[in-house]
């Protein structure tokens, strides 16, 4: 008797190694085969052709085009660095790879935490807006990465606007979205860290008087808060008489 698991699995697996040969013929026959040149990241085949190529296996195909995306920079004889990769063309395979699965998390992993180690301020703000943009499509699945990225945002780019423009992305998704408090509080978190503190009053001051904050941990951070910059502004109201 077939065992109709296994037979899945099977078919899965020849999917996936499909997609991946169509992938690699239609690089071999678009670029030079010359191993001692750097290839450029060639733009990604439309999603109906990795479909097709993929025997309609679309979660096969998005993990097979993800596996050959993350091995491009390892050419034959040739290491590249990633400040080599046009960012614009690897973000549509990053989409790409997505609207394959839209479940998949890996391609902002990817994003927010491996295609972030470049020294290049452009690329960074393309894979950094990448990832806020596709956090809208689902708040509560992709906050690590938007969180991870208003982080690199305020230490690596010293961009502390935008590192504020994902902090507060965060902070104003609708509470009935499961984001943990500490990823809503990065805005606030921010703001102390600038010495914005009239404006983090008065924000800790509305969420507070809003209702919006159930959690009684949460309340009690917040209290803190601006507990904390009452007694280090009355202490520089000492000093200073």
């Amino acid at each position: 008797m077939i065992d109709a698991r296994a037979t899945g699995k099977r078919i899965g697996l020849w999917a996936a190694f499909a997609a991946a040969l169509a992938l690699n013929a239609a690089w071999y026959f678009t670029v030079r085969q010359n191993d001692a040149v750097v290839r450029a990241l060639p733009p990604p085949p439309s999603v109906n052709t990795v479909r097709i190529a993929s025997l309609s296996e679309p979660v096969a195909a998005a993990k097979a085009v993800m596996l050959w995306l993350q091995a491009f920079d390892n050419q034959p004889g040739i290491s590249i660095p990633f400040s080599r990769l046009d960012y614009q063309t690897l973000v549509t395979w990053l989409k790409t790879v997505r609207e394959l699965d839209p479940r998949s998390q890996y391609p902002l992993l990817a994003a927010s935490r491996i295609y972030t180690a470049v020294n290049d301020e452009e690329k960074l703000r393309t894979i950094m807006d990448y990832v806020f943009t596709e956090f809208y499509k689902d708040p509560a699945a992709h906050w690590p990465w938007l969180a991870q990225v208003a982080v690199l945002a305020k230490h690596r780019l010293q961009d502390q606007t935008l590192a504020l423009k994902y902090a507060r992305a965060l902070a104003d998704t609708r509470r009935d979205i499961d984001i943990p408090a500490w990823a809503r509080q990065l805005e606030l978190v921010l703001l102390e860290e600038q010495g914005e503190l009239e404006t983090l009053r008065v924000l800790i001051g509305g969420l507070l008087i809003s209702g919006k904050i159930t959690d009684a941990q949460e309340q009690r951070y917040l209290e803190l808060m601006l507990h904390r910059m009452d007694t280090s502004q009355q202490q520089s109201t000492n000093q200073t008489k």
